[in-house]
């Protein structure tokens, strides 16, 4: 059969990406990406298309490798329970009740946490004290505890940030949330996490504000963000009300993104952001930014 018929035949039956595929592989071995496999390789690499064919994920132990060749550390929280030794050799758990699990140190519950960017406030305030909510902020906060409030969950605590605009926020979303305890935290303060990439133009602090403050908003991902306690028995759900660079640093540091990508993202004033970590060390994002159930004329992001 042709090569020409080939290509025909194929994509009748699977479409254009698989087109591709074939068409590199008959290509590879009528000579078309060189003599030596070196020249092969080489060569392959530069179809970017085509290696989403290839498997994105392969095990090794207790890691699973992305096709970027980095590891998914379940250990990321130091979380992880120690194996059980005896004379030497990893003691067997026979017991079959489910509370062994606990006995061994092992988080049993998933933890949901709710963050929360605070509402527009003055940006001509001078001085935090004075940086309070404008009137579509105060009226943002109050649609954020609507929703907050109407999706039923049972809420443990809400932590915010002691910054006026935060502590504002979370005090307006408490209305609705009768009952839920309030907890305030200098850790969450806004600040600069790390030096973005690529850089801005429009925002650039000094080193040393960098230094301080990306210390003390790593100390808050680490105490706020890990899996649950052993003796946690029940899913948890979490309200952090904060600030938007807080928020997507935790986010990348939570998924093992490279943590300098966080100003890619973008968060609307009030928005909601979902993250769920479970058990075994793996963190999910159900929601970035969510601002959709404020009608489109209250939606701001300064």
């Amino acid at each position: 059969m042709s090569y020409r018929r080939t290509i025909k035949l194929v994509c009748g039956f699977a479409g254009g990406s698989a087109v591709l595929v074939v068409a590199a592989a008959a290509a590879e071995s009528r000579g078309y990406f060189g003599d030596t496999q070196g020249e092969r390789s080489g060569q392959w690499s530069r179809f970017n298309i085509l290696q989403a064919a290839q498997p994105a994920t392969w095990s090794a132990g207790n890691h699973t490798v992305a096709s970027t060749g980095h590891a998914w550390d379940f250990n990321w929280d130091k979380r992880e329970p120690p194996p059980q030794f005896t004379n030497g050799k990893k003691k067997e758990n026979t017991s079959e009740d489910p509370s062994s699990e606990q006995e061994n140190g092992k988080p049993k519950a998933t933890r949901n946490i709710l963050f929360i960017r605070h509402s527009q406030y003055n940006l001509s305030g001078n001085g935090d004290h004075e940086r309070i909510l404008t009137p579509l902020g105060r009226e943002q906060a109050e649609f954020t505890g609507q929703r907050l409030a109407a999706l039923g969950l049972k809420y443990d605590i809400m932590v915010y940030s002691t910054m006026a605009r935060a502590t504002e926020t979370a005090n307006i979303i408490s209305k609705y949330l009768p009952g839920v305890e309030l907890v305030s935290c200098d850790l969450l303060r806004e600040g600069a996490p790390i030096e973005p990439v690529p850089p801005v133009n429009h925002w650039k602090p000094d080193a040393v504000q960098y230094h301080e403050d990306g210390a003390r908003i790593e100390a808050a991902f680490r105490r706020y963000i890990h899996r649950a306690d052993p003796k946690q028995k029940e899913d948890s759900y979490e309200i952090i009300v904060c600030h938007a660079n807080v928020i997507r640093y935790f986010v990348c540091r939570a998924l093992q993104f490279p943590p300098e990508g966080w100003l890619r993202m973008g968060l609307n004033n009030g928005s909601i952001t979902w993250l769920t970590v479970r058990p075994s060390g793996r963190v999910a994002l159900r929601t970035l930014g969510d601002s959709g159930f404020m009608p489109p004329d209250k939606l701001t992001r300064t």
